[in-house]
């Protein structure tokens, strides 16, 4: 009898699917700001040091070092969905995400996904080391980082290089993230891009509407990021 309660019952996915939907703000304006940035200040520091302009790359890197110095304070102080401990789930996890990545299904997910959580983490790491290895290139360059004298010449070279190389990296990961978002749309369906755009997403009505932060709170983290980089440029 249990058994056949079970092959009737509907899968919880066309039972989300068919309940009643409203929108809902999944993204806050920080987060949303932070994200479109980024895309625009790498496209710029990647074409800048292509045509060697280099005072407009040196900018750009700072600007995005703040960037991502205020996005790692807001995953911890900041809104529900912008929460590192909120959408960071376990290897095993994000394992179990991807193997039915190609299944076609309702997009009920109110913030990252297991995978895409690991990918947020991956694309900060390396955007902070290349931005602060940049930081010390240019300072060494010019001589004016007080710390560019007391380390090793093979240190110095070290950081030169890990700064060359990391754009490599990060173009690679980039380019499987947009990838990625492509796959989503095709296979399963899901608009990636929309709600990172509007903020807002289609979900169902049971589901609840995640915390926000406030705008004060955003500011307040900004302008301690801008400090802390402009710390760095100055002594590192």
């Amino acid at each position: 009898m249990d058994t056949d309660r079970r092959a009737t019952a509907p899968p919880a996915n066309a039972t989300d699917a068919a309940a009643p939907s409203r929108s809902v703000r999944v993204w806050d304006l920080p987060t949303r700001l932070f994200h479109w940035l980024a895309v625009l200040l790498v496209g710029v520091a990647w074409i800048s040091q292509h045509f060697n302009w280099m005072q407009l790359h040196v900018r750009a890197g700072e600007t995005l070092l703040a960037l991502v110095l205020f996005r790692l304070l807001w995953g911890g102080f900041g809104s529900e969905t912008a929460r590192f401990g909120r959408f960071v789930a376990s290897p095993l996890a994000a394992w179990r995400h991807l193997r039915h990545v190609l299944r076609r299904e309702p997009d009920t997910q109110v913030g990252h996904n297991a995978a895409g959580g690991w990918m947020v983490l991956l694309l900060l790491a390396l955007l902070f080391v290349e931005t602060l290895s940049g930081l010390y290139v240019n300072n060494d360059i010019e001589d004016e980082g007080p710390l560019s004298e007391y380390v090793s010449a093979a240190f110095a070279n070290a950081i030169s290089a890990l700064h060359a190389y990391g754009w490599d990296v990060l173009a690679i990961a980039v380019v499987l993230h947009v990838c990625a978002i492509g796959v989503y749309a095709l296979a399963k369906g899901h608009n990636l891009l929309g709600p990172m755009l509007t903020g807002r997403k289609r979900l169902p009505a049971t589901v609840r509407a995640p915390a926000r932060a406030s705008l004060w709170l955003a500011a307040l983290l900004m302008g301690c990021a801008a400090l802390v980089t402009a710390l760095l440029a100055m002594y590192l």
